[in-house]
């Protein structure tokens, strides 16, 4: 495909975009909602009141606002509905037919008013919620695949890779490994073959974010990875996905198909001598194989465990070959960073945080969802103002931030920034992106507990720290629960998290003891009730 052909795609389908079309949100908490019943129902009314050829439906990707679904949207005018059900979409169907206001009355989280939604800057998310993820030609009129075009033939490799460098984008798995230096090594890395790889075994529990891009727009995470491809000098990729995200592989695979019949993935694509092609691989759902080297194990056909460190996947990843692997979150960064530039970028965010963070809002908070929000934004403003605060009236606790390998935030910290270095600061990490609310009746011994037991379960055993460590960690926090632990008890405990996390083989284990640790920095007193509770 070359440019022009590009754009008579995009020419062709924005004429589409023109007429009154009914956008119905198919993933996620939608889908578990009835949003897939909601869908066809409002293709059955709009065919029985003979307006197929006036009004357009489309099942599109997580609008966002999970906990208010099946939601429905009605553009051009971009009105929102939520809660819909099979009973009321032909009041809707009606009114876009007529041309006039529905007698159902718009949700009250309106994109353009609410702060759920008018706190977002949607780079990652810009897309979700607004194509057909099965339609390639929606993605191309959305600019899609013009990053990739403007890298093959406007750009070298070296440029690519600099570009990157200068947005200041970081990893946005948990570590915040700076993007552009992971590249830049790749590049330097002499081999004969080169390996991408995108990292979408997603299992922090609570966490929803690449599963809901991958199902949303998954042609986003192709060309970050084509272009990726370019900048570092490898022509196979692969997608690591969990098997528990049927959809998610569903799309993916149409994805590569379209991209493959227009030439996007392949051989010489756009005309140029850049060749890259995708596999998908697809996971058993083992926790650890979200750790790098476990999961290039996993690809060549072996046992998922990690390997010590160097050499580095970098130098000596899959089969050997150096391997640049990033998550979905990193990848989807890519295309609009190159459509849009490296300084456009670097002006977003703090100035050691750049860009935006996407949250999966969960627990015990009003509207949970799928978020996208600058760095530096708060707590605060995420738990109060886009959350809607606890139900009930209650009064938030703490937010859990980077899953089992995270702490918990207490709220007197609310009004911290969200960015790498202020959450290290707090003992949490950035994490994937999972945010979970906890209330005042949240007892934090049972938080902490409750990752350990994950952490314990999902431990390889390959090293003694973590496979017996935090199985002792798990029983002493259940003895602490029960008020049978002494203080002796409690002082083996943050002795026995200090040896996990210093001497574990890989980050799961070295990072399993957060949650511990952080809940007796804020929490401890909680500790100490249940303790006292036995010495009185």
């Amino acid at each position: 495909m070359d440019f022009e052909e590009l754009r008579a795609i995009v020419s062709s389908q924005k004429e589409k975009q023109q007429q009154p079309t009914i956008r119905c949100c198919t993933v996620g908490g939608c889908l578990s909602a009835g949003g897939l019943l909601v869908k066809e129902q409002i293709e059955r009314a709009v065919k029985e009141k003979g307006l197929a050829e006036t009004v357009a439906v489309s099942g599109v990707g997580c609008m966002g606002l999970c906990s208010r679904g099946p939601l429905v949207r009605v553009d051009p005018q971009g009105t929102l509905y939520d809660r819909i059900t099979p009973e009321t979409v032909s009041e809707i169907v009606t009114s876009v037919g007529m041309n006039q206001d529905s007698v159902l009355t718009p949700s009250q989280y309106q994109p353009n008013s609410h702060p759920f939604f008018t706190r977002q800057l949607k780079i990652v998310l810009e897309n979700s919620g607004a194509i057909d993820p099965e339609n390639i030609k929606e993605y191309i009129a959305a600019d899609g695949y013009r990053g990739l075009h403007h890298a093959l033939l406007e750009m070298t490799p070296e440029s690519v890779v600099a570009s990157i460098s200068q947005s200041g984008l970081r990893g946005r798995g948990g570590a915040g490994y700076p993007t552009g230096l992971k590249w830049a090594t790749v590049a330097k890395a002499k081999g004969e073959r080169k390996f991408v790889i995108c990292n979408a075994d997603e299992g922090d529990p609570g966490a929803f974010m690449d599963r809901s891009v991958l199902e949303s727009d998954p042609h986003r995470v192709i060309e970050g990875m084509a272009i990726a491809a370019y900048a570092v000098g490898a022509s196979h990729g692969y997608i690591y996905v969990r098997g528990e995200y049927p959809l998610a592989i569903d799309r993916l695979q149409t994805a590569i198909r379209q991209a493959k019949q227009l030439g996007l993935l392949g051989s010489q694509i756009f005309e140029s001598p850049f060749d890259f092609k995708i596999e998908l691989r697809i996971g058993a759902g083992a926790f650890v194989c979200g750790e790098e080297t476990a999961l290039m194990a996993s690809i060549e056909g072996k046992r998922g465990i990690p390997r010590p460190r160097p050499p580095y996947p970098a130098e000596s990843g899959l089969w050997g070959c150096p391997t640049l692997i990033n998550n979905v979150e990193t990848f989807a960064n890519i295309p609009t960073i190159i459509r849009k530039g490296a300084d456009w970028f670097a002006s977003i965010g703090t100035e050691n945080s750049k860009g935006t963070k996407v949250f999966s809002l969960a627990g015990k908070v009003c509207n949970t969802g799928l978020i996208e929000v600058l760095m530096g934004t708060t707590l605060q403003q995420i738990v109060a103002e886009m959350g809607g605060g606890v139900p009930d009236g209650g009064k938030a606790k703490a937010v859990q931030t980077g899953g089992p390998s995270g702490g918990c935030i207490p709220a007197a910290a609310f009004n911290t920034p969200v960015d790498y270095e202020s959450l290290s600061e707090l003992g949490s990490i950035m994490g994937s992106g999972g945010a979970i609310v906890m209330d005042e009746t949240t007892n934090m011994v049972d938080v902490a507990r409750f990752f350990m037991e994950f952490c314990m379960d999902e431990s390889c055993g390959k090293c003694i720290p973590c496979r017996a460590g935090t199985v002792q960690l798990y029983q002493l926090l259940t003895k602490i629960r029960q008020g049978t632990a002494s203080l002796t008890d409690l002082e083996q405990l943050e002795e026995l998290c200090e040896m996990v996390k210093y001497t574990s083989l890989c980050g799961l284990g070295q990072s399993a003891p957060n949650p511990v640790l952080s809940t007796l920095r804020y929490f401890r007193d909680e500790y100490l009730e249940l303790i006292s509770n036995l010495n009185e």
